[in-house]
């Protein structure tokens, strides 16, 4: 069997923050699935705006893995705002960070979902079962494992984001995915941590159980742009461009390096990263 949950949020209450391209992310990725890998219209469940709360998304995922076994393929995709909050369960010990994504109902008190949150459904996984996980959202290139990051690099990486969301708006009419968290959480790296901290991944206990794409490295805005004569993410639109012009015959290593290049060819800045066991990086995607 093969099943898929999509989830697209254009729409946040309550901020200044909307975006455009999130929902044309996931029927763009609804097409591909359908008409490229045999998935049936009746196991892709969709979730948008305002059914995408952070219980629907959580329960969706949970739902997705318990209904799918041995020999299946299972696909998550998120399009929409991402971004970083202090570690509260203290097993961030170097940057004291959780990655997160922001569903519809989204406040900074605690209706997020955080990396810690995939860890834990991730966990789950049946052996045999094959999961495509995609997050086009800033910050994705930690989504779904943990991330320790040099605080004078965090300071760096964060000045250079500044000017980067300046260019994209003047140059490309790109809205950053991308929600500011409050002062006491932006500052969260100062007078806390030390200074020689260096990457750790889940995986270097355990081998990671399944694949993540992920629209840009953690340091990096992911751009929700007018791409292919309407809005969309930049980097789901050249993924499913790509499939497409292959007729879904490519694989991962193939794909990644066919959409680093298209997003660089345009004035793309963001960096996308593939994560996986080194030997389903030449297999086809979504198999």
């Amino acid at each position: 069997m093969k099943r898929a949950l999509l989830v697209g949020i254009n729409d946040y209450p309550g901020t200044q923050n909307d975006l455009q391209g999130c929902v044309n992310d996931i029927t763009n990725l609804y097409d591909v699935l359908v008409k490229y890998f045999g998935f049936a219209s009746t196991d892709i469940v969709m979730l948008s705006d305002k059914r995408a709360t952070k219980q629907a998304i959580l329960e969706g995922l949970k739902g997705l893995i318990a209904k799918s076994g041995a020999g299946d393929s299972a696909v998550f995709h998120y399009s929409g705002h991402g971004s970083q909050v202090r570690d509260t369960e203290g097993d961030e010990l170097a940057d004291g960070l959780d990655e997160i994504i922001c569903p519809w109902d989204f406040d900074w008190d605690g209706t997020y979902i955080k990396d810690d949150d995939f860890a834990a459904i991730f966990s789950e996984l049946k052996k045999g079962l094959s999961l495509e996980v995609i997050l086009d959202s800033c910050h994705s290139g930690t989504g779904t494992r943990e991330m320790i990051i040099d605080r004078t690099s965090l300071r760096d990486q964060q000045a250079g984001l500044l000017d980067e969301k300046a260019l994209w708006a003047s140059s490309h009419c790109i809205r950053p995915r991308f929600l500011a968290p409050p002062a006491d959480i932006a500052l969260r790296a100062d007078d806390i941590f030390g200074d020689a901290l260096k990457l750790r991944r889940i995986g270097e206990e355990g081998v990671l159980n399944h694949v993540l794409w992920a629209a840009c490295r953690s340091d990096q805005y992911s751009a929700d742009a007018d791409v292919g004569g309407r809005p969309g993410g930049a980097f789901t639109y050249f993924f499913c461009k790509h499939i497409r012009d292959t007729a879904g015959r490519v694989s991962r290593t193939d794909l990644i390096k066919l959409v680093r290049a298209s997003l660089k060819h345009e004035g793309f800045s963001q960096v996308p990263q593939l994560e996986c066991q080194e030997n389903l990086k030449k297999t086809g995607v979504f198999v």
